[in-house]
């Protein structure tokens, strides 16, 4: 008899061990929702609906650091990852024509802008950038280029540390537009992040029916929050609408400055 009460406790803990690893492998033996709730508006799903089908998952990337760029999620498309130019090409056709060495792809003034050989519409975007060390100009004239979302709408890249310029053309404006919300810029030769959603600008029978929406966070710091576009960025101009497909290429700008690029990674938001 006194070996009856340990039994009955080794027993109970081996049954909840295989549950805890059922679970934790994702079997589910019983239903985790409801299938008599509410249903929610415009939807076909039930509040907590057991039927609902469940997120897929998704490995997380790893955050950068100065001397290492982070590793991207498990399902983003590897825009450059410090080897080649592979999945670009020159605006102007052929080639890219910037130089790639110790991990960064670098502005080679004249060379033009590069832009993706693959079109995305909708998507989340990871852009690192340095600008140049020691500083040289200033206002945009010291470390200016750009990311083209849809290759028509830049979000600012600026060595706007202790560099005064127009407020809708610093770093992280939509340029033209927008100014970011506050500057988060770093020193210039630290490396930088842009964390940006795009909403692509919709169009039919050659007018927007929706204008598009940018969210950016720089270097962790929200920035723009899912502001609306005018149009595409011009300079000196207000921007006018020219429809285009959903799907388009990023780019990025030479403009004649020796900015480098590094960890350029894209998550498409839907099926397209």
């Amino acid at each position: 008899m006194k070996f009856t009460r340990p039994l009955l406790v080794n027993a109970a803990i081996a049954i909840f061990v295989g549950m805890t690893s059922v679970a934790g492998a994702g079997e589910e033996k019983e239903p985790t929702g409801y299938t008599d709730t509410p249903r929610l508006p415009n939807s076909p799903w039930r509040v907590h609906d057991d039927k609902r089908p469940r997120p897929r998952v998704v490995t997380p990337g790893t955050t950068s650091a100065d001397d290492h760029p982070g590793k991207p999620p498990s399902d983003a498309t590897i825009l450059f990852d410090g080897k080649n130019l592979d999945a670009w090409q020159s605006a102007k056709g052929g080639a890219a024509g910037w130089k790639v060495e110790n991990g960064y792809m670098q502005v080679v003034d004249g060379s033009g802008d590069i832009v993706t050989k693959q079109k995305f519409g909708d998507y989340q975007l990871h852009v690192e950038f340095a600008e140049p060390s020691p500083p040289v100009g200033n206002s945009q004239g010291r470390g200016n280029s750009g990311v083209f979302l849809a290759g028509l709408y830049e979000v600012q890249v600026l060595d706007s540390y202790d560099n005064l310029t127009y407020a809708d053309g610093q770093a992280s404006a939509i340029y033209g537009q927008s100014p970011p919300l506050v500057n988060a810029s770093r020193p210039p030769g630290q490396w930088q992040t842009y964390d940006i959603v795009f909403n692509a600008p919709r169009f039919a029978d050659g007018k927007v029916t929706s204008t598009g929406f940018v969210t950016v966070f720089h270097n962790g710091v929200l920035t723009q929050n899912y502001t609306a576009l005018l149009g595409p960025s011009v300079h000196h101009a207000l921007p006018t609408w020219k429809p285009h497909d959903l799907n388009m290429p990023l780019a990025l700008q030479d403009h004649h400055l020796p900015v480098r690029f590094r960890n350029i990674w894209i998550r498409p938001l839907t099926d397209q």
